[in-house]
This record gives structure tokens, sequence and C-alpha cells, in this order.
């Protein structure tokens, strides 16, 4: 089992923290799939600091989310610490995160995100000073490095672990890489054997399979899921369930698939209201879609769905048409 600091998982699969997609709605769902730890999606320091209220809202933590990892994202010491001072003191989070691998401009311009890539020692001294000012344990995501010339994986590792950071997250992809290309899974298993803390891979896992590949290849202590559990929670069910015991368990129908995502969305509505939860859901709706015979003349009236109960009247009526297409066969 997997352990990080005093907080022991029930296993290695972990959902990875997504901007715009890992509120409490979606990782609730996500959990009762069974992930060994859910992560919230980065929040302000600044936004923590000045008690800003969307940023507030963002610290919602459902208790049955429970173990949860809240990431910040800052680049300056002074706020980075003040904020992670108030998720200590004020949050029923477990985790502390610091946000080291974010590649978008407006991040990456106030020196936060993939910047600190850049600077070991302002990794180290940033660290350390997040962990000197909170009880809970502080682990680091990050990216390999900013460029092809600037990988600095291994080297940035040692300074998390110096600091007292207690694991790191490590998607195998440079800053300039974006989402594009292979992520290379050769730099964690380095990271791995520089380290004692956990390390933990992320990037290009897109089924059970490549999990264990990652976990074979590279030695990492947990594997870190992202884009591949978007409207697909049974990604970490069915990866938690072949580590454990090397069975594939079959993917959803379409009934199933439907049901959870009117979940979800119900969720986001007692989160966020309807008017905002229902445009909200509609990215995530077309996630669920994904794999459902003839969802394609679906997907405009999707978009078009402005309340609850158009959007559920879609959803359903692709699940009757799903159910003509492949009638169910009762046995017995």
């Amino acid at each position: 089992m997997l352990k990080i600091g005093d907080i022991q998982l029930d296993n290695r699969v972990i959902l990875a923290p997504m901007a715009g997609v890992c509120n409490s709605a979606f990782r609730l769902t996500v959990k009762e799939f069974g992930a060994g730890l859910v992560c919230a999606e980065m929040v302000s320091d600044k936004g923590i600091v000045l008690q800003n209220a969307k940023t507030m809202n963002m610290l919602y933590i459902d208790e049955r989310e429970y173990p949860l990892s809240l990431q910040i994202f800052g680049g300056e010491k002074e706020t980075l610490v003040e904020a992670a001072k108030f998720v200590d003191k004020h949050s029923n989070a477990a985790i502390i995160d610091i946000n080291m691998g974010c590649p978008v401009p407006k991040i990456t311009k106030c020196d936060a995100g993939a910047k600190w890539l850049l600077d070991p020692n302002k990794i180290y001294e940033m660290v350390a000073a997040v962990v000197d000012a909170v009880d809970k344990p502080v682990t680091v995501k990050m990216r390999m490095g900013w460029d092809e010339d600037h990988i600095y994986a291994v080297e940035n590792a040692r300074m998390i672990e110096r600091a007292g950071g207690q694991a790191v997250s490590l998607h195998g992809r440079t800053r300039v890489q974006m989402y594009e290309g292979e992520a290379n899974w050769d730099i964690i298993r380095e990271v791995k054997q520089s380290v004692g803390i956990p390390v933990i891979g992320n990037g290009d896992v897109q089924t059970p399979q490549d999990a264990k590949r990652m976990l074979d290849e590279t030695g990492a202590d947990g594997v870190m899921i992202g884009r591949a559990a978007l409207g697909n929670p049974w990604m970490i069910y069915r990866t938690v369930k072949y580590l454990e015991t090397g069975q594939l368990i079959d993917e959803p129908g379409a009934r199933e698939k439907i049901d959870v995502c009117k979940l979800h969305l119900d969720r986001l509505i007692n989160l966020k209201g309807e008017h905002v939860a229902v445009r909200e859901m509609r990215k995530h709706a077309a996630w669920y879609l994904k794999g459902i015979r003839g969802n394609g003349k679906f997907r405009n009236a999707v978009n078009e769905s402005n309340t609850r109960h158009d959007l559920v009247a879609v959803l359903d009526g692709l699940v009757e048409q799903a159910e003509e297409l492949e009638p169910v066969i009762s046995v017995g």
C-alpha cells in the first residue's frame, strides 16, 4: 500500500488534479469508484489569502472524499505559505500539494506552475517554507522539465525530498510539450531511483494495462490517472481491480454510463446551482457519451441544454436508442 506522510491510502491509484474539472462533484464520483486518493483542482494562493469568494468555494470538500489532496499554486513564498497555513487549519484536506507542473502561460508568467522547474534552489526554498508552516503532509506535482534542454527532474525531486516533501508526482512531459507527444516514463524511473520518498507516475495511462506497465517499468509507488478518467470513473475502478487481481472488468453499458452521468449532474447542481452546473456539465456529458453507439446526433442537443430537465431528457433519449441498437438479452 501507498503511504504519504502519515496518510495511508487504500491503493495506489490516484485521480490527477485537473483544472476546471476536479471539483467536489467529480471527485466524489471518482472516489466512489475506488480511487486511493483524489486531488482537487489547483487553487490560487493569492485567491486564498485575499479570501476571494470563487476561490473559497473551490476549497469545499465533502467528507466522503477523504483522503483528499488539495493543490495550491503561486510564485511568491509569502503568499504560498499563508495559503498553505489556511488550508492546513481550515480545510479537511489530508494532504497539501504544490503545483509545479501547470504549463499554461497565465500561470507560468506569474512565476508559478511549471516555471519553478527551471530553478531547483527555488523549489527547495519554497517547499521547505511550506513544510515548516503546516502540519499536514506536503507533496509536489511537477513535470519532467521546462523543455528538452532543461530537464532537472532528478535534481528537483531531490530538492523536494530535502525540503521535507512527502511525495512527488511526476508527469513525464516538459512544459513545452503541454499535452502533446509521448510521456517519458524513463524519467519517472530515474526519479524513483534517486529519492526515498514515494514517486507517483503520470502521463499516457489510458488503460488498466498501461497503469500496470507504468508501475512495472518505472518502479513508481503509485499511478496518477487524469484525462482517461474524464466521463469514465470506471477507468479508476477497472485499474484498481486489475492491479489487485489481474482481472480486467468489462466496460460499462450505456445505461450505467448515463446513470452515473446524471448522478454527477445532480451533485454539480447541489454544488453550484442549476444554471452554472448544467452549462459546466455539458463537457462532462460529452465525455460520458464517448463509446455509446449513435451518440453523434445527441451531442448538439447536449450543448443546447440549459436546464436539468433538458439535459436528462437528452441523456435518456440516448440510452433508449443505444438499447434499441444493442438489445439487452436476458438469460434464464
